[in-house]
């Protein structure tokens, strides 16, 4: 935590349309990764349109890393079938956040990520200033599977006495 900027906290909302990996349903979670930290959701049982709504944070160094997300079906008595993946950059995110604005309105936008062969998003992703602090929401497009997404929203902290950004 001495070299972090700050705190990223991912709301992991829910998942839309997932892959069924029992025989008609599915018990989801989602993983997410970024470096050595690896936090998880809890499980939803029976559904291919989870609504998680569980925060997880992630301490930041370095805002240049991939954020992975991955998509499991919990399993008991064998080992958790893959529901697929996605990563995501939050460059553009900490630039947003970087630029300390406060007294825009509500709901103004910052930036617009479009979605390119180089992320998993499925559809324009904006940064938005509401109440002075700065938010992305994004739905991901999930990878190596047949169908599946997954809607986050991102919000940072800083950590007070932290180097800070």
């Amino acid at each position: 935590m001495e070299n972090a900027l700050g705190l990223l906290k991912i709301h992991v909302q829910r998942g839309v349309n997932l892959a069924v990996r029992d025989v008609v349903s599915s018990d989801p979670y989602v993983v997410i990764k970024m470096g050595k930290q690896k936090l998880k959701t809890k499980v939803v049982k029976k559904n291919l349109n989870p609504e998680w709504n569980d925060d997880l944070t992630l301490s930041i160094s370095d805002p240049h890393t991939l954020i992975h997300l991955h998509v499991y079906d919990k399993d008991l008595f064998s080992m958790d079938d893959k529901m697929g993946d996605a990563e995501f950059d939050i460059g553009p995110f900490f630039e947003a956040v970087k630029m300390r604005l406060e007294g825009l309105p509500n709901g103004t936008i910052v930036t617009r990520v479009q979605p390119s062969r180089k992320n998993c998003l499925a559809e324009e992703s904006h940064i938005v200033c509401e109440d002075g602090k700065v938010s992305q929401n994004m739905v991901l497009r999930l990878r190596n599977v047949e169908c599946g997404e997954v809607e986050l929203q991102l919000l940072w902290t800083d950590i007070p006495g932290s180097k800070g950004l």
